[in-house]
């Protein structure tokens, strides 16, 4: 039986708040997101927060406005507490993708989980990245597709179709759940590509 987790990536104010869109896309999101984490937090499912924090001297940070975002102790770089239970792993990373330079390998190792579920934001970068390399470490990958935001919704269709032609499963969050629940699983055999 497939032992499962969630990730989600840079759920932070600084990063959601970067524009007037992307707060909206991460606000509507909200409501379902949050009955989704709690519905599988009961399914004992893992909750992993993946926590972008930025290295000052990192010669590839994004600037917001000049300044350098979501840097360890500031406000701007802690994860939005609706999201975030007691019994939940928070796990720093300092670029896109939750596997680079993080011991979030060693953790679903020694936890036996084989299947990541990944979410949060953006689409095309750090759930694009994350997804990839879990799958070149052998993980299965789900994506929900309506657990992802973007700023622009085409390059949150853009990256689900990128990652259903590649490495993911993609499907509602309602359906993660349903087949979590029911132990009926996700078929992740791959198509071969033309």
């Amino acid at each position: 039986m497939s032992r499962y987790a969630i990730l989600t990536n840079d759920l932070q104010r600084d990063l959601v708040d970067k524009n007037e869109q992307r707060k909206a896309n991460v606000e509507q999101m909200t409501p379902h997101f949050i009955r989704f984490l709690a519905e599988m937090r009961e399914l004992e499912v893992h909750v992993i927060h993946l926590q972008l924090i930025y290295d000052v001297t990192d010669k590839k940070l994004e600037l917001h406005d000049g300044r350098i975002p979501v840097l360890r102790g500031t406000p701007g770089a802690e994860l939005l507490p609706e999201f975030v239970h007691p019994s939940d792993v928070v796990m720093e990373k300092k670029k896109d993708s939750g596997f680079f330079e993080t011991k979030l390998h060693e953790y679903l190792e020694e936890h036996g989980i084989d299947t990541v579920i990944i979410t949060g934001m953006q689409a095309q970068v750090c759930i694009q990245t994350t997804a990839a390399d879990a799958h070149f470490r052998g993980y299965n990958v789900i994506v929900p597709s309506d657990g992802v935001v973007s700023t622009r919704d085409e390059d949150r269709v853009r990256a689900l179709e990128w990652l259903a032609s590649y490495c993911a499963v993609i499907t509602p969050m309602d359906e993660v759940v349903k087949r979590i629940r029911d132990k009926v699983g996700f078929d992740f055999s791959v198509q071969a590509l033309p």
